[in-house]
């Protein structure tokens, strides 16, 4: 077969370094995925486009590098937009390809043919459109830079049919006449002209003669006295807290640099989203518990990526006399609800390694700091205990959590799907290692699980990826369940069973004292996965824990996924935890 444009994109992708291909299979987008796979490259279909980009953005977290998805036009599409925009939240660099209508019949009622554009423009960073042969590799190369460049997001190319198609067959498509077929009356010859100089615009270039250019991912200049400036203030005080967001995992290769950094400034830390894990499961300046307290008692506090949005409440966490300082790689974000007296626009891992390299830090002035945190950690981790230990119906969710926590090695990467009982285990379980913890993000999107630990079990296929639902949350992915047995990605999922919108229930009965539309079944999930081709275990009391986690073990390491069905109890643990 001549070389035509899926073979072009398909190139590309592998020249990029482009390992794996998530995607829901459709005629508009066929020539890539036949090419990629020709390419080298791995294609996992997956049964939701959803989730093929829930996937791609775990590709994108884990590796710094842009995971692609590529789905069919029209609802294949309109599919993806609640993880593009999940994506967009969390800055996360994917590239969504979608299919579309043929260029010549584009707004004349094609096949799945709706205005893509202008849906997407406001959910992605950037939203473009190949016309010609001569864009695709342009196109391509903008879709890669601007998804890594500054602060990072999703970028939508748009890829109609027929310039994913050999030029001679495109050709016979518009310009084709059958044989003993009459003479063309002028009408016809008219429209056959016109068809044929679209069709030498489509194809104006030569698919051999294409090279992509280079890649080079653009970030600010950090000004060195603003890090003189930060490493002056936080040597004056007495009382520093800092907080690390998952922005400051953006370039993930560089996430031990990163840790090694942080342990050399001396400062308490707070670790949240992708950051969790980042100095291990035990460092000793890693907070965990009491931030509040810990944010209205410092008198110096460094926010490095992530904004003063609802999880610092809009800046309030933060005592009005503590100084701030604020490194962000976007300007919005920096001063957003609250402006910091030194606001830094840059990468904060870059920002902190740079930080570390200004010498020492006054560690013994902050020592007596440090021990009423760590005080306070560990009086809050004896009232968690004291609440694990308490009885209730079927198994203590906490109890639970504690145990998996106990059971994980240090291969564990986890994924954390929304719910209240998700919530709990970001209290009780401990990444073990950079890059070992997997959330939505601040978007708090129902729904990421198995797109999330397919990816990250193709990105990390020697790691113990353990999948953590809530029985709410279990229910939008279930079915991907086949592409993990399909794809042999041997996930372990746990769901916390309560049959209910527990984190919704909570606050609707205390306030409106009704639980309409909260109440679930007892669903047997593990008879669901069974019924796709996974294992599933079932356990309703607490003995039953560790001998459940020791056959999925077995079991995963077989190559097959398993599920947990864990029929929970419900606690006040979390009473009053909802945000607004």
């Amino acid at each position: 077969m001549d070389l035509h444009g899926g073979m072009v994109v398909a190139r590309f992708l592998a020249e990029r370094q482009v390992a794996h291909l998530f995607t829901l299979c459709g005629g508009h987008i066929s020539p890539i995925l036949v090419a990629a796979k020709a390419a080298g490259i791995r294609i996992v279909d997956m049964r939701h486009e959803a989730n093929a980009v829930f996937a791609a953005d775990a590709v994108s977290r884990l590796t710094g590098r842009p995971g692609v998805a590529a789905v069919t036009a029209g609802p294949g599409v309109t599919n993806t937009i609640t993880a593009l925009k999940n994506a967009a939240m969390a800055q996360s660099p994917v590239i969504l390809i979608g299919g579309a209508a043929p260029t010549v019949l584009k707004g004349r009622g094609a096949l799945q043919d709706i205005d893509q554009m202008s849906l997407l423009r406001p959910v992605v960073k950037q939203a473009l459109t190949i016309k010609r042969n001569c864009d695709i590799l342009p196109v391509l190369e903008s879709a890669f830079q601007t998804a890594t460049s500054g602060v990072p997001g999703p970028v939508f190319v748009e890829c109609p049919i027929d310039l994913l198609y050999p030029e001679s067959m495109v050709r016979e498509w518009y310009g084709g006449q059958k044989q003993d077929t009459p003479p063309p009356t002028l009408r016809e010859r008219l429209l056959k002209a016109y068809l044929g100089r679209h069709v030498d615009r489509m194809f104006a270039c030569s698919f051999e003669t294409m090279e992509a250019g280079p890649w080079s991912p653009t970030e600010t200049a950090i000004d060195a006295a603003l890090i003189t400036k930060a490493a002056d203030i936080l040597r004056q005080s007495r009382q520093p807290v800092a907080i690390v967001g998952s922005q400051a995992l953006l370039q993930a290769a560089k996430a031990p640099a990163l840790a090694r950094a942080l342990a050399q400034i001396g400062l308490p830390v707070y670790l949240t989203g992708m950051a969790r894990g980042l100095m291990g499961r035990d460092h000793p300046l890693v907070m965990r518990h009491q931030r509040r307290k810990a944010l209205k008692a410092a008198d110096t506090v460094l926010i490095a990526g992530m904004p003063c949005d609802f999880r610092l409440d809009y800046g309030r966490a933060i005592a009005r006399r503590a100084t701030l300082i604020g490194v962000n790689r976007s300007r919005r974000d920096l001063r957003l609800n609250r402006t910091p007296q030194l606001a830094v626009a840059a990468d904060p891992g870059r920002f902190l390694e740079a930080l570390a390299e200004e010498g020492t830090f006054p560690q013994e002035r902050w020592a007596p700091w440090m021990d009423l945190l760590r005080k306070r950690e560990a009086e809050r981790e004896a009232a968690i205990q004291a609440q694990a230990d308490e009885a209730v119906d079927g198994i203590n969710p906490l109890h639970f959590l504690k145990t998996l926590d106990a059971f994980l090695d240090d291969r564990a990467l986890l994924v954390a799907d929304g719910g209240d009982f998700v919530a709990s285990a970001a209290y009780t379980l401990r990444p073990r290692g950079p890059l070992s913890w997997l959330d939505p993000g601040v978007f708090g999107t129902l729904g990421v699980g198995a797109g999330f630990a397919a990816g990250a079990k193709l990105c990390r296929p020697d790691a113990e990826v353990w999948l953590i639902y809530g029985d709410g949350s279990a229910g939008y992915t279930l079915a991907e369940f086949d592409t993990l047995v399909r794809h042999k990605l041997p996930v372990i999922a746990v769901v916390g069973n309560d049959a209910g919108w527990s984190q919704i229930a909570r606050d609707q009965v205390t306030y409106l004292h009704d639980d309409v539309a909260t109440v679930l079944a007892p669903t047997a999930y593990d008879q669901v996965v069974e019924g796709l081709g996974a294992k599933g275990i079932s356990i309703a009391r607490p003995e039953e824990i560790v001998p459940a986690l020791e056959d999925a073990r077995r079991t995963a390491a077989g190559g097959r996924p398993v599920l947990i069905n864990v029929h929970i109890g419900r606690t006040g643990f979390r009473d009053g935890s909802i945000s607004m």
